[in-house]
């Protein structure tokens, strides 16, 4: 039997595959394209709006990994319909959904209502909750002047505490979830207590070997500076930004975090940044 891993070509779906893959387990990518998938295990196509292509797909799975790719509210509300239409249908034996960095504050939003939808298939599911991608930091115009400058500019305050998490981090919960079966519900992933802007830094300067200090942008900044690199989709991005502008922190719930459940701990800024080999 296999796992269907989502976006087996992306950031999030790569490194669940392979830690798949290395565990032992049947990969099998869920792309648009299969002949561009050169990754462990195999390839089936599928389109997220088409139903049938999903329940082929997932039919007979040991598990499936899922995450819904960047798209407006109304195609991500669709997604969401589709994929749960299609693991009602199809009954594989396991689903583990990542929410990207969305919150399930909102019940209307595509995460929270295809977490529902999952939840009362009583299809054995889980919900995997990270925050901020560390990931994010390696954008051009954010690790290009850290790397020449030592000056690392993020759109957080100084005194934002946000329990940052890597893909690799994500991935290492994702696989403890597809092979345990008795962990339900949703798990939080991402650094307790929550890092400030200056330990990001300061994880860089251990990395690197010399200093690095942290400086406070605004989010209008940080629009002009992504914009040539992401154009319209920017302002989504900077969006979200303003939004934690007005928050106090953005962590995970200690009692629901991998640390509590699953005593999986993330990496630290150091230990990601010499992972990934930067």
């Amino acid at each position: 039997m296999t796992y269907i891993v989502h976006g087996a070509t992306g950031a999030q779906g790569t490194p669940v595959a392979s830690l798949l893959s290395a565990a032992g387990h049947h990969v099998t990518a869920a792309v648009r394209t299969p002949s561009t998938y050169a990754g462990p295990g195999t390839a089936v196509a599928v389109d997220l709006s088409d139903t049938a292509s999903l329940v082929e797909a997932y039919t007979g799975a040991e598990g499936v990994f899922v995450h819904l790719p960047i798209g407006s509210p109304d195609q991500q509300v669709a997604y969401a319909r589709t994929i749960a239409d299609a693991v009602d249908a199809a009954r594989p034996g396991r689903v583990v959904l990542s929410t990207s960095g969305y919150t399930l504050d909102d019940p209307a939003s595509a995460v929270s209502i295809l977490a529902e939808r999952l939840t009362a298939s009583g299809v054995s599911s889980a919900v995997v909750q990270p925050r901020l991608y560390l990931e994010n930091l390696l954008l051009p115009v954010v690790v290009g002047p850290v790397q020449q400058d030592g000056v690392l500019g993020y759109p957080v305050r100084e005194d934002y505490a946000v329990s940052w998490s890597s893909h690799l981090d994500v991935a290492d919960v994702v696989l403890r979830l597809l092979e345990d079966r008795a962990i339900t519900g949703t798990v939080g992933v991402g650094a307790l207590p929550g890092l400030l802007g200056s330990d990001l830094a300061e994880g860089f300067a251990e990395h690197l070997g010399r200093p690095v200090r942290f400086e406070a942008i605004t989010p209008d900044a940080f629009e002009q500076l992504i914009t040539p690199l992401f154009g319209p989709a920017a302002s989504s991005v900077v969006d979200s930004y303003r939004w934690r502008a007005t928050q106090p922190h953005e962590l995970v719930d200690e009692e629901t975090s991998a640390q509590r459940r699953l005593g999986i701990t993330p990496r630290t800024v150091a230990q990601w940044l010499g992972d990934i080999g930067v």
